[in-house]
């Protein structure tokens, strides 16, 4: 809890030295409607650091935490087993109180690890060159495509149905100041993706293509064939990935012709912390794209005695120097989040991350198998990696809420994601991961077919 010590006399020396007479004409631009008109109802005006910590302890009770019940919940964050060695070393001070290396040549650590971080995404997304991070994967999605309307000079922006409907939405309201045109669609519920309905809405105005690499159900896209579609119209590809450990299993986007490969990275390193902060993502396939990217470049060079060293080689963001000529008003990476990435991803290497994504989908397998044989349950998918959709016969959202009164989390509605969809409402999107046990699917299983029957 932190300690503000300041009395009427510090506020009202504050207010005087900004000419504001009162607090309240710090809200005079906040429409009335939406201002309280006194305290909060039952909320008492005081009460002690005791009591108020003990308020806020019962409330936390509440909460039912991953690590504490089968957790199967998933949609663009998952739970993974994070080796307490990342912890330990994200929080040496050298790193823990490390800032935007405004002074490159005295934050080599920094800068190394950036470097370093990059290479890994690179790496990961079949790419040719990556940035030092970004917010996190909806906000890099954004970045995407206003990347891919410089490169094209065009404004029409073709979204796939099945990209996650919370990194559609950061786009649709970013793209209110930018004019760009947004043709989107949603999901059918359908064993594999709509690619012909999709390549269908590409045309000669079409600036990018946005699609999802295991897509929200689960799917997993033929990214060639729109790649090639989008190609042919001279339009970029970009996909989109929520789940980085599935790279260790599947052909990279960059393999398959993508051109901005954007995600999050939350799964490798940072824990779901109540949703965040998390870890943006991205890259790009051919290097003449470097100098419209968003966000820093790190790279690598010598100094004056042939030592080897890191730069920041390109700072495309408004802070530096470029101002209104900024790609990108991204204001920092998340640095600390992109430390706990690399340092996960170094100690599992590329023989550790197959082995993670195989493990990962394998009990997959296992959850689909086990759900499939529950009375009304059907597995939608064709091909998945650690995250599968299921159609129970039933509204998914009240068996959701039925089981996490059993202490059971299992899974994500997806007439939560898509509250004015038809036909969304039996859709239930399962994720399994390592830390998942072969017990916890029984479990699932078991109590599912009960509140089913």
């Amino acid at each position: 809890m932190r300690y503000l010590p300041l009395t009427d006399t510090d506020r009202g020396e504050m207010l005087a030295k900004i000419g504001a007479s009162s607090i309240d004409d710090l809200f005079v631009d906040v429409p009335e409607e939406a201002r309280l008109s006194g305290p909060i109802e039952g909320l008492p005006l005081h009460a002690s650091e005791m009591a108020v910590e003990k308020h806020m302890r019962a409330l936390s009770k509440k909460n039912l935490a991953a690590a504490d019940a089968p957790f199967f919940l998933g949609a663009g964050a998952y739970r993974h087993h994070v080796p307490a060695s990342v912890d330990h070393i994200i929080q040496r001070g050298e790193f823990l109180t490390a800032y935007t290396p405004y002074q490159p040549e005295i934050a080599q650590g920094t800068l190394q690890m950036l470097f370093e971080f990059q290479t890994q995404v690179a790496r990961l997304y079949g790419c040719a060159v990556a940035n030092a991070s970004m917010y996190d994967g909806s906000t890099a999605c954004w970045e995407a495509v206003a990347m891919a309307h410089r490169v094209t000079r065009r404004k029409r922006v073709v979204l796939s149905g099945a990209l996650h409907p919370h990194y559609a939405e950061v786009v649709r309201t970013m793209a209110k100041f930018t004019d760009d045109e947004i043709a989107d669609s949603r999901p059918s519920i359908q064993p594999q993706p709509d690619n012909s309905g999709l390549i269908s809405r590409i045309d000669e105005n079409t600036s990018c293509v946005v699609v999802q690499y295991p897509d929200i159900l689960g799917r997993i896209p033929d990214l060639a064939e729109i790649a090639e579609a989008a190609h042919a119209k001279g339009a970029l590809l970009i996909a989109v990935n929520t789940e980085p450990v599935a790279l260790g299993a599947i052909k990279s986007p960059g393999e398959l012709g993508a051109d901005i490969v954007v995600g999050e990275g939350q799964s490798i390193g940072v824990g779901l912390q109540f949703g965040g902060p998390y870890l943006g993502l991205f890259a790009v396939r051919d290097p003449k794209h470097v100098r419209q990217m968003p966000g820093r470049l790190c790279g690598e060079t010598t100094d004056a005695e042939g030592k080897r060293g890191f730069v920041l080689t390109l700072s495309t963001r408004e802070q530096h120097i470029r101002r209104e000529k900024a790609t990108s008003n991204i204001c920092t990476n998340s640095g600390l989040c992109a430390l706990a990435f690399n340092v996960h991803m170094t100690l599992l290497g590329e023989k550790g991350l197959r082995q993670l994504a195989a493990e990962n989908h394998r009990l997959a397998c296992l959850a689909a198998d086990r759900l499939a044989k529950v009375p009304g349950v059907s597995v939608l998918n064709g091909a998945f990696f650690n995250e599968f959709t299921v159609t129970i016969g039933g509204n998914a959202r009240d068996a959701v809420r039925t089981l996490a009164d059993k202490g059971i989390l299992a899974g994500v509605s997806l007439s939560r994601l898509y509250p004015d969809s038809e036909g969304m409402d039996d859709a239930l999107l399962v994720a399994v991961t390592e830390t998942t046990t072969e017990e916890d699917i029984e479990t699932l299983a078991s109590a599912l077919q009960e509140v089913l029957a």
